[in-house]
């Protein structure tokens, strides 16, 4: 398998993070690449220049994060990240996991404004994702994850990753002690220090 990929991603992350808890990390070769520059090599795998792209053991493109990471959980033997489907269980994984893509999709968009003019449209596009970011948070901590076991927690941990990486200057952990506690303990697991984006 083939894995278009970058270390500032917080998708990516978790697509790695999941195959590392999946025993299959070694099965994927990692690609760095730019989606911005839209080279042809990732066009060739997804006409929508995006990351993270997985090509497939079968050659299939695989995209976005969220597909790959229900397709990693195919391969392998290790206990599954998404709990059965129609089970109450995958509800709550997979409404956790939307939560964190969005907090996810909130930080990026915003950083993706950084060192741009600043007009009144675009301050407050930035004030709406900031707001995103933190409701999602808040929401978080009030049904805190308690491991590292489904595709929900897995998000969340990158979720919450990335506003380190991005956002230093604006703490979350004082606000949401819970989500402080279990992000502290599950940060020192492979599947989260071996991917951990750059410092």
């Amino acid at each position: 398998m083939k894995l278009h990929h970058a270390h500032a991603s917080p998708f990516a992350r978790k697509v790695m993070a999941c195959a590392i808890l999946r025993g299959i990390e070694g099965r994927i070769e990692i690609v760095v690449t730019d989606p911005h520059a839209s080279p042809d090599s990732l066009l060739q795998d997804n006409p929508l220049s995006k990351i993270p792209t997985l090509v497939a053991q079968d050659g299939r493109a695989v995209f976005d994060s969220r597909v790959i990471c229900e397709y990693l959980d195919t391969v392998g033997e290790a206990p599954p990240l998404f709990p059965p489907t129609g089970s109450m269980d995958r509800l709550a994984a997979q409404v956790r996991h939307a939560l964190a893509d969005g907090i996810m999709d909130a930080a990026v968009a915003r950083r993706m404004r950084f060192g741009k003019p600043m007009d009144e449209t675009r301050l407050a596009f930035i004030a709406r994702q900031k707001a995103a970011m933190e409701r999602g948070l808040a929401a978080l901590e009030r049904d805190a994850p308690a491991g590292l076991t489904d595709i929900g927690e897995v998000a969340s941990a990158c979720a919450l990753g990335y506003l380190d990486f991005r956002f230093p200057d604006e703490p979350w952990r004082a606000g949401h002690p819970r989500l402080a506690d279990w992000f502290a303990e599950v940060s020192r697991l492979p599947a989260l220090a071996r991917t951990a984006p750059p410092g």
